[in-house]
């Protein structure tokens, strides 16, 4: 499908680390969302993710089949002889060592393999809308995961322009997530405010002080309604991952002691339990090496049953579901003081109890480097928090409560909002293409 220059369509791209989106603004209707099948329904994000399989079809040479989004998941899952899922490809971008990985014999740049999400995304939003995309206004965190310097994140965005470039988009503009959000929740607005966005994404929290408001639009905005943007490199995957770690590692035996030569030490090497916190690494610990790691581990630990808890676990390549269980206790614990993490599946059977005091406990560093974040802003935009008339807050992270507390205790309950958490960026990012085409046309 060829792009029709003359005749752009205002569609936001929000390509996130765990999920993506895709809006497009509607003259008559307003802005409609692509929607994904996501496991026998319908949904207005799909996942982030890339599966890689070879096939051999008759008598013919290997070949490679790729997949991407809940599709790419799904064949993960049931296929007996398992391919390469690759996720959080976003995280990468500020990486100048990670230029790309070897999947079956042959390299492939990060870019090329970014490239095949965003070009599923850009087909599938094109026959939904029925309009070729040849222009998207993209969102892009404040700070990129590892990113130390300026010049880090201008790499990152000039890697994710050359995947645009490659997934078919012959113009791409960039836009702060936050700042998107922010459009979004200006489209409610009857007056201006002075506003604070939180992004909450998978892999970084991202934060955007702002004054919307239909009397900035009609006036035109100007730079200095941008006060400032701030940001962290860790947000649900983090959390996500302080889970794995205090909670479910030592059921599976990472505290656990083995004897040998009259010494205690630990039963399994550190590194086992470091692939459990990403879930689709979990598949590359199924070798021959690490089975004859464990069997010598359950043999001399002093507590067998846990390691052969997380050798099944590996057998039957339970990653996928233990990160399930993980969200539904996250989830769990945004709404009440404890829950039970819950987890069987095949042979495993976990019933842990948990309190909402244990969770913010694991993820206190998390919670201090997103205030301190919060707090920067503040100070070097010179604004009192007083001064901030609305506070919202999107993303999956905002529901949880010790995260909602950073801006209660610093603004008041009264004035933090949300809504759309999962599509706000996407939402705002059509609406800032809008804006972007009509002061060029």
């Amino acid at each position: 499908m060829q792009t029709t220059k003359s005749h752009p369509v205002a569609v936001g791209l929000d390509f996130g680390t765990t999920n993506s989106s895709v809006a497009f603004l509607h003259a008559e209707t307003g802005v409609q969302y692509a929607m994904f099948p996501s496991f026998g329904a319908q949904a207005e994000t799909s996942r982030s993710v890339l599966y890689l399989e070879q096939f051999r079809p008759r008598n013919g040479p290997r070949k490679m089949h790729a997949l991407t989004g809940h599709a790419a998941i799904e064949r993960y899952l049931h296929a007996d002889e398992k391919g390469r899922l690759i996720q959080s490809l976003k995280s990468h971008l500020s990486s100048r060592s990670l230029t790309g990985t070897e999947i079956f014999g042959r390299r492939y740049k990060l870019e090329e393999l970014i490239s095949r999400i965003l070009s599923d995304l850009r087909k599938h939003a094109e026959q939904q809308f029925e309009k070729p995309i040849g222009f998207a206004m993209v969102g892009r965190p404040v700070r990129f995961v590892g990113a130390e310097t300026p010049e880090d994140d201008d790499f990152a965005v000039a890697r994710l322009r050359d995947a645009f470039a490659a997934a078919g988009l012959e113009r791409v503009e960039f836009e702060m997530e936050p700042v998107a959000a922010a459009y979004s929740y200006e489209a409610t607005l009857d007056h201006d405010e002075l506003i604070l966005i939180g992004d909450f994404g998978g892999g970084t929290s991202d934060f955007s002080l702002l004054r919307v408001g239909p009397g900035v639009r009609s006036r035109g905005r100007t730079s200095r309604d941008l006060l400032g943007n701030s940001g962290v490199g860790l947000a649900g995957d983090a959390f996500d991952a302080r889970i794995i770690r205090k909670l479910v590692s030592p059921a599976l035996g990472s505290n656990s002691e083995a004897r040998s030569l009259n010494k205690l030490l630990p039963a399994v090497p550190a590194w086992i339990y470091a692939n459990l916190e990403r879930w689709h690494y979990l598949s590359f610990l199924r070798t021959n090496n690490v089975r004859e790691i464990l069997k010598s581990a359950r043999i001399r630990a002093l507590e067998p049953e846990k390691i052969q808890a997380l050798i099944a676990l590996i057998e039957e390549d339970l990653g996928y579901q233990l990160h399930q269980a993980v969200q539904r206790l996250k989830f769990e614990l945004s709404r009440s003081e404890s829950a039970e993490f819950h987890f069987r599946d095949g042979s495993m059977d976990l019933h842990i109890p948990v309190t909402r005091r244990d969770f913010e406990s694991w993820i206190a560093s998390d919670l201090e480097a997103i205030a301190d974040s919060v707090d920067k802003l503040l100070s070097v935009a010179g604004i009192h928090p007083q001064s901030v008339n609305r506070v919202f807050l999107t993303g999956g992270s905002s529901f949880v409560p010790a995260v909602r507390r950073i801006f209660e205790t610093r603004f008041g309950k009264d004035r933090i909002r949300g809504g759309n958490e999962f599509t706000s960026v996407a939402h705002g990012l059509a609406l800032r293409a809008a804006e972007a085409l009509s002061q060029t046309s």
